[in-house]
């Protein structure tokens, strides 16, 4: 069963009882998830090489092409000039999300580093989960022979929760491994 049958079928009635929800749109949601890596090494080693890089392993890990940000104004302590590529971003909705979130729970997050669950205060006041890896190597489509360099990412994913409480259900009850604190 992939993640949104699971979700239709289990989540929603579950969570209608918990929450005492009339309706099956009333349930929380996945909405988006977006994947962001910052480019601060690009600036500082003057490697043009490496945005090229990054944008292929971002492109390998979530199917879908990045688009690139710019810094909005210069910052000369951080050696940034208005216009500069600074970060890769990618938003993921529908299938592409479900596809990425499966592979994320049963494949990246046991394999990352000294890994023993999530942790709960990682959720924000409206039930959303923000998750950072300090390298791309959990992700299978990245071999470790063939990555000479090493960069992190963000994954967010936006629910349509009102409340923390709401989010850390909806999470828990679609199998991602939270914690117990």
């Amino acid at each position: 069963m992939n993640l949104k049958e699971r979700y239709l079928k289990e989540v929603v009635p579950a969570m209608k009882e918990r929450f005492g929800y009339k309706n099956d749109l009333a349930v929380p949601r996945l909405e988006k998830v977006t994947i962001n890596i910052g480019l601060s090494r690009s600036v500082t080693e003057k490697d043009p090489k490496y945005i090229e890089f990054v944008s292929n392993n971002l492109i390998k890990i979530t199917g879908q092409k990045p688009i690139t940000t710019l810094a909005r104004k210069s910052i000369a302590g951080f050696k940034i000039r208005k216009g500069l590529v600074v970060g890769l971003k990618v938003t993921l909705r529908q299938s592409r999300m479900y596809d990425f979130l499966e592979k994320l729970i049963y494949i990246a997050l046991p394999r990352t580093k000294d890994f023993r669950g999530l942790d709960p205060n990682s959720l924000d006041e409206l039930g959303n989960l923000s998750l950072g890896f300090r390298e791309q190597l959990p992700f299978p489509e990245i071999g470790a022979s063939e990555s000479e360099k090493i960069h992190g990412l963000e994954v967010t994913i936006v629910t349509t929760a009102k409340s923390r409480e709401e989010g850390l259900w909806l999470f828990k009850l679609l199998g991602f491994p939270f914690r117990s604190n």
